[in-house]
């Protein structure tokens, strides 16, 4: 896959059929316009493309509170690349694009820089100044340029819309067996492993301290079965988010205690990938009191762990 991180590094480039988008979470739904889009250019012979953002478009519009990210950029490209997409056109979102007039976006960034032959998009994708650009305008002005346009309609499981506002909902209330369905991979959380109190380790449970990524959205505080990836193997695992009150005042973290498992792995990069949310974050009587929680918590994963092979 070739990546475009800029429009001036597009030049001459062959035509393409492209998937129009943020593409924030590559959920089922964003997924559904992409693998058409893919299909119909190795049909025709053509390049396959996906034009999406950078950055979020909330970065200039000042969007308040921020919109949290759900995939970081290594992964969305990774994925994309699993879809045997051709050209990645990952532009950042600017003043400029955001000002521009719909039929300007169209010609200078479509027809003249993408060599576009067809467009995917969903059914309430916008652009241009104000976000006056809209399928119907794509569809007008693509008959007037001769490139066809398709627009997907709402993607739905169990009558509910899929939608990244919906996968940040079930992201922030700990619901990850839903998050799972609707975005067609567990969510998960990267980060580097730091040197922490070492608490877990004296009581028998060493853990992997990972800091929350402010620019991610996160799981609520609490226990969760999860799976952690250390230099691209996954191990079964069991995670606490939280502050941990039981043993004095701590930022928000990520400690994951891996099983059968026991490398040295600070300073290394893992990932946290999310499955079941177990309990919410509880503040105990004392060390043994939450040793003995733990315990528990090790005991509920491992059974969940085996019962699906893993362990």
């Amino acid at each position: 896959m070739k990546i475009f991180n800029s429009l001036d590094e597009i030049q001459d480039i062959e035509p393409a059929v492209v998937a129009l988008g943020n593409f924030d979470g590559i959920h089922r739904g964003h997924q559904e316009i992409i693998n058409r889009s893919v299909r119909e250019a190795e049909t025709a012979g053509l390049k396959s493309g996906v034009f999406t953002f950078s950055n979020h478009t909330s970065t200039i519009l000042k969007t308040v509170p921020p919109v949290k990210n759900i995939l970081y950029p290594d992964q969305k490209i990774s994925i994309l690349e699993s879809m045997r997409v051709d050209y990645l056109f990952n532009i950042p979102f600017t003043e400029e694009i955001l000002a521009m007039e719909p039929v300007t976006f169209i010609d200078e960034i479509l027809v003249k820089k993408f060599n576009i032959r067809e467009a995917y998009c969903g059914f309430n994708y916008s652009f241009g100044h104000k976000a006056s650009g809209t399928p119907e305008v794509l569809m007008h002005e693509g008959i007037l340029r001769g490139f066809g346009i398709h627009v997907q309609e709402p993607y739905t499981i169990d009558g509910i819309v899929v939608s990244s506002t919906y996968i940040r909902q079930l992201i922030a209330e700990g619901r990850m067996e839903e998050c799972t369905k609707f975005m067609g991979r567990m969510y998960s959380i990267d980060g580097e492993v730091a040197v922490g109190n070492k608490i877990g380790r004296t009581i028998g449970f060493p853990t992997c301290n990972t800091v929350v990524d402010d620019t991610m959205i996160a799981p609520p505080n609490g226990v969760y079965i999860t799976m952690c990836t250390v230099n691209g193997v996954r191990h079964p695992s069991v995670t606490n988010v939280g502050v941990k009150p039981t043993i004095g005042t701590y930022e928000k973290n990520i400690e994951t205690h891996i099983f059968n498992f026991n490398e040295d792995v600070y300073g290394r990069k893992i990932r946290v990938e999310f499955i079941r949310h177990t309990r919410p974050e509880m503040k105990f009587n004392g060390i043994d009191e939450l040793r003995k929680q733990i315990e528990n918590d090790c005991i509920e994963a491992k059974i969940y762990h085996r019962d699906r092979g893993m362990l």
